[in-house]
């Protein structure tokens, strides 16, 4: 009879040809041990296949046992929710939901794991968020749920984990959970996150996102979480599920002198990228410019123009009296300001006396900051994009971009931290823009998504 065993993150088949056959495209000769050695991620598919061909198996590679948790909720799922989660038991318990930041994508993992009666792993891309899952999770199920990661090494049948620690203990537990959730699906696709998911048998599978969208990862998410089943977006939970926005762009006119100096970076360095060939239309261009000012004349010069024409539309004097405008006008409001990198977010939490997070922050002064925007003892918070994703700051209203990259995905989530709704709460991103600089078509790029064209 064919076996199947789990062998350090991957699966192992001990049988004849005849036995194999119905699922021979899963699998590879392993000459070291005479078996033939499959994906984990690719049990569940490799399982269906023998019942279907009508082939026995001693199924040795599970390591876990049916679990039966009941939802502890006041809340009944909303109609997005459901339609989510019957969505993805339609397509076998298998795909990714796309649905904005504050529309309940924990609850809807909730309903997942208390329909699966499976133990269930849920993997996370930080420590904030290890942390709020890990909370929330016991207070649905009231049970003890174990953490991998941020110093934490306990394993249950209902267990968060950062996308590193799982990584690192997967090829130890990935035998142990019938269901795998990956919050922020989008980290997924990245060559190392990628074996959080290859080295699980988990034939369940969920991966949420609000912008799920990853340059030629598509295939990857097919093949380790399964297809998109259920997308709803920010401009239709409006006003119900979140709170009513609005977005402003706000033009900052550069002083003559930075206009002039951002001339002359300008001028050397797009007459370096000219002489090169280089045009920015391809995946590898970015690579090529940094190639060609380490072994190309003019390259170091042209490299430093790059940097400091970027450092003066991101930081020109302008955008700091505009903010200041906006604080007094929205003086008693949570406001959030965002920046492209962790100087910019200094100067102005020095200038204007605010918190600052960025990467550098400690995890206890992180929380401590958090925790004072949430009660209200600071009303503002500057952070570079450590808040782009995976904070609860459900009392914030307002958003100030300062500056950031062109990313969709990075836009659409600085709005989504604002769009928790409140009582009588209306939501204002403003996105601050240097005007006859390169962030002009930065900003045209970033606002590609039908969440700003209103």
């Amino acid at each position: 009879m064919l076996k199947i065993y789990f062998s350090d993150g991957t699966l192992l088949l001990d049988g004849n040809y005849d036995e194999i056959k119905p699922v021979i495209n899963y699998l590879k000769i392993d000459e070291r041990v005479k078996m033939f050695r499959a994906q984990a991620c690719h049990y569940g598919l490799i399982i269906t296949a023998l019942k279907t061909a009508e082939i026995s198996c001693d199924d040795q590679a599970l390591a876990y046992q049916p679990l039966k948790l009941d939802l502890i909720s006041e809340f009944a799922p909303r109609k997005h929710q459901q339609c989510a989660l019957d969505h993805w038991l339609e397509r076998g318990s298998r795909g990714i939901v796309a649905m904005p930041t504050g529309s309940g994508k924990t609850f809807l993992a909730a309903l997942a794991i208390a329909r699966s009666g499976v133990p269930a792993l849920v993997v996370v891309p930080t420590i904030d968020l290890l942390q709020q899952w890990a909370g929330t999770l016991e207070r649905f199920f009231g049970c003890k749920v174990g953490m991998l990661g941020g110093g934490s090494k306990e394993v249950f049948d209902l267990t968060v984990s950062t996308y590193d620690s799982a990584v690192l203990r997967m090829e130890f537990i990935g035998n142990r959970f019938g269901l795998i959730v990956f919050d922020e699906c989008h980290h997924l696709p990245g060559a190392v996150n990628r074996m959080s998911a290859m080295m699980c048998l988990a034939p369940a599978r969920l991966g949420l996102s609000a912008t799920p969208e990853h340059e030629n990862g598509e295939a990857v998410f097919e093949e380790l979480i399964g297809p998109l089943v259920y997308e709803v977006h920010i401009d239709q939970l409006e006003n119900h599920i979140l709170a009513p926005y609005k977005t402003r762009r706000i033009p900052v006119q550069l002083t003559s002198e930075e206009s002039a100096e951002y001339s002359v970076s300008r001028h050397i360095y797009t007459d370096f990228l000219q002489r090169n060939g280089i045009t920015f239309s391809g995946r590898n261009d970015w690579n090529r410019f940094i190639w060609s000012c380490a072994g190309q004349a003019g390259g170091r010069e042209a490299f430093d123009a790059y940097l400091n024409q970027k450092r003066i539309a991101r930081n020109c004097s302008g955008k700091f009296s505009k903010v200041w405008d906006l604080l007094k006008m929205h003086r008693g409001e949570r406001i959030i300001i965002f920046t492209a990198a962790n100087d910019t977010a200094y100067e102005f939490g020095c200038r204007f006396l605010l918190p600052v997070i960025t990467h550098r922050t400690k995890a206890a002064e992180r929380k401590d900051m958090l925790d004072k925007f949430r009660n209200g003892t600071y009303p503002v918070l500057v952070t570079s994009k450590v808040l782009n994703e995976g904070v609860d700051v459900p009392e914030a209203s307002i958003g100030i971009v300062v500056s950031g990259s062109g990313s969709i995905r990075e836009h659409v989530q600085r709005l989504g931290r604002i769009l928790r709704a409140g009582q009588g709460k209306e939501a204002v991103l403003y996105e601050m823009v240097s005007e006859n600089t390169s962030e002009e078509y930065v900003s045209r790029r970033r606002r590609e998504h039908r969440a700003y064209r209103r």
